[in-house]
């Protein structure tokens, strides 16, 4: 969705040369100080690299793919380029921004790997970079089948990497010293630079990771989830026309200013066909117990304590994994009807948990049907995240439940990279360790640097309640983190749908001035400012929705201390900051103090603290 008031302005260079002369294309950033060179190096391989402020962070690379019927990028020619400069805004109600700038210069590189053309599309950003394949010969792409991507990251010096997947704890590991794979987004860094290597737009391909490369202080993409065949070599397949995810890279001086580049997946994914719908309503939700009676107790809690949605999860129509469980019939426990038509009552909406299994059998049954119920949302379990075949099915799901009115939202091992642009009704999806799991402080300052670079999450807070340490779903463990850290997570953790309250019985939340910030504080944003943070150490970030600013800090294992300048507050103008924070006896203590633009907050943390505060203008 574009703001009609500021229109894009797109500049368009075409020129050819001659494969003689054409082995070198250079760009740079709209501001200058980023430039990627692309040519063809002595051994007749496609490669690039990529300098910021004239250093060279990414050294001379490989590009390509190896087809079935070839390999793209290597015996390589470029021939042409086209460049064009675009500079527009977004506007997007559901986001961390509501305003998001989109200025880059792009080149597309055409290019012939022996008789087989192909191109290699790159745009650049202020201090990050995107590329992506595209197929249009029709030869090659009846051969059908990507074997290997070729594509490699070889850093101009030694870096550690945070390495994870899917839903995994994260590990700093040396590059040249990294023996298993990690996820897209990768964070990395050498404590001078932090770079985090991404992708996006991602509707067809399959999960890929990265590896070890075969050179010093290089990252290599691997299919190591969709080789199904290693005789056939049958990786992924392709049709007419063809492009590959974008492979994107982002430089910073700065943890935090990684943040810069949290929506660049969101901006390389098209846009959303017909806008946003109107029915696209963010919020907050509490998981319901399986039956009328909670149901309707989640309903009053949350009509009460400012929640937009409750749950059913797995289990509301038989075992998840059965496939005689049916999901067009509820389980006698349950009056669903009842309780959907008391939620509309209270403005409140129901979501649905749907398993993999029946999804799959009864798509295209359910949503009709849950749309007569009255149903608000789905959140798919189990997806397949990791295939080329489970990602093509989430792709033409997508638009099947956008279609039929449902916000969504996709758990386990599936992970953003953009599409919520396109499909809005998309809230979030899960592809993180949640705190379901219980993760510690370091888990937690971690992933507003990784995870959280890609888009949002769904992390699932499990906020103790009065009567009880923590859920018998957890074998009562108690929190590794403080109750402070709970509720700043809140803020500082971006899902426009996010799980307030996922264990625990309504009624046991006698608590109310504990969680009484889960009631104010909203889940999209007009702007965010990431204040200060290192990885695995501590975060502080300030995010406003209207006049109201909320602010939300967390330590990692050890104490952290420090003053955060308030100058993102209006000149003249003075303010109420309600903290609340850890009182040091394992609950919540309200404070209140006046401050105005270009103060020195104080924040101080003890070790797996946090705080969180709302800041209010005066009258």
């Amino acid at each position: 969705m574009l703001n009609r008031h500021v229109f894009p302005v797109v500049l368009l260079f075409l020129f050819s040369l001659s494969r003689l002369h054409a082995q070198a294309v250079k760009l740079v950033s709209p501001d200058g100080k980023t430039r990627i060179d692309v040519m063809v190096n002595p051994d007749h391989a496609l490669v690039y690299r990529m300098l910021v402020n004239q250093s060279v962070v990414v050294d001379w690379s490989v590009l390509g793919l190896e087809l079935r019927s070839g390999t793209i990028g290597a015996d390589a020619a470029i021939v042409s380029s086209a460049t064009r400069t675009v500079n527009e805004t977004i506007t997007w109600p559901l986001g961390e921004n509501d305003r998001i700038p989109n200025r880059f210069n792009e080149t597309t590189v055409s290019c012939r790997s022996g008789s087989t053309p192909f191109q290699v599309t790159f745009r650049l950003y202020n201090q990050s970079l995107a590329f992506r394949y595209t197929l249009t010969d029709k030869a090659a792409i009846r051969a059908g089948v990507i074997t290997r991507e070729l594509t490699t990251f070889r850093f101009a010096s030694p870096f550690t990497l945070y390495q994870y997947n899917e839903e995994s704890v994260f590990a700093p590991t040396a590059v040249d010293s990294f023996t298993k794979t990690s996820d897209f987004p990768t964070t990395l860094t050498n404590g001078k630079l932090f770079i985090s290597v991404g992708e996006a737009a991602n509707a067809g391909y399959t999960k890929a990771v990265l590896e070890k490369g075969t050179t010093p202080n290089t990252l290599a993409v691997s299919f190591k989830k969709d080789y199904r065949d290693p005789a056939k070599h049958d990786s992924v397949r392709i049709g007419q026309p063809f492009s590959s995810p974008w492979r994107t890279i982002s430089v910073s001086a700065s943890a935090i200013g990684l943040h810069a580049f949290s929506d660049l997946a969101f901006r390389l994914s098209p846009p959303p066909a017909s806008g946003i719908p109107a029915w696209v309503k963010p919020g907050k939700l509490i998981r319901s117990y399986l039956t009328t009676q909670n149901g309707l107790d989640c309903i009053d809690f949350a009509h009460k304590h400012n929640l937009q949605y409750i749950m059913f999860d797995a289990g509301w129509y038989g075992a998840e994994f059965r496939g005689s469980s049916d999901p067009t019939n509820v389980i006698e426990a349950i009056d669903m009807p009842k309780v959907i038509q008391y939620g509309k009552q209270k403005g409140i909406g129901v979501i649905l948990y749907v398993n993999r299994v029946a999804l799959r059998a009864k798509l295209d049954t359910i949503l009709p049907l849950y749309q007569k119920w009255g149903v608000a949302g789905l959140k798919f379990g189990f997806v397949d995240g990791l295939s080329q075949e489970g990602i093509q099915w989430l792709a033409q799901a997508l638009p099947k439940v956008q279609a039929h009115g449902f916000i969504l939202d996709i758990h386990d091992n599936y992970k953003p990279t953009g599409l919520s642009r396109t499909y809005p009704n998309l809230l979030t999806q899960e592809g993180i360790r949640g705190n379901e799991n219980n993760p510690d402080a370091f888990h937690n300052t971690v992933l507003p640097f990784t995870r959280f670079l890609a888009g949002a999450a769904d992390y699932t807070f499990c906020y103790p309640n009065a009567n009880k340490a923590f859920s018998d779903n957890l074998r009562k463990t108690k929190l590794q983190v403080s109750k402070g850290q709970q509720l700043a997570l809140t803020v500082v953790y971006f899902s426009p749908l996010q799980a307030m309250f996922w264990y625990g019985n309504p009624n046991d939340y006698t608590n109310e001035g504990e969680i009484e910030f889960f009631s104010r504080v909203p889940t999209v944003w007009n702007e965010s400012h990431y204040l200060s943070g290192e990885i695995g150490q501590h975060i502080a970030v300030a995010r406003r929705q209207g006049k109201l600013w909320y602010l939300g800090t967390a330590a990692g294992l050890n104490d952290w201390s420090g003053t955060l300048t308030l100058n993102f507050l209006d000149k003249g103008k003075t303010y109420t900051a309600t903290v609340y924070e850890d009182d040091g006896a394992d609950s919540i203590r309200k404070r209140t103090v006046t401050v105005k633009k270009g103060d020195a907050f104080p924040v101080q943390l003890a070790a797996r603290g946090g705080q969180a505060v709302v800041i209010e203008p005066n009258r």
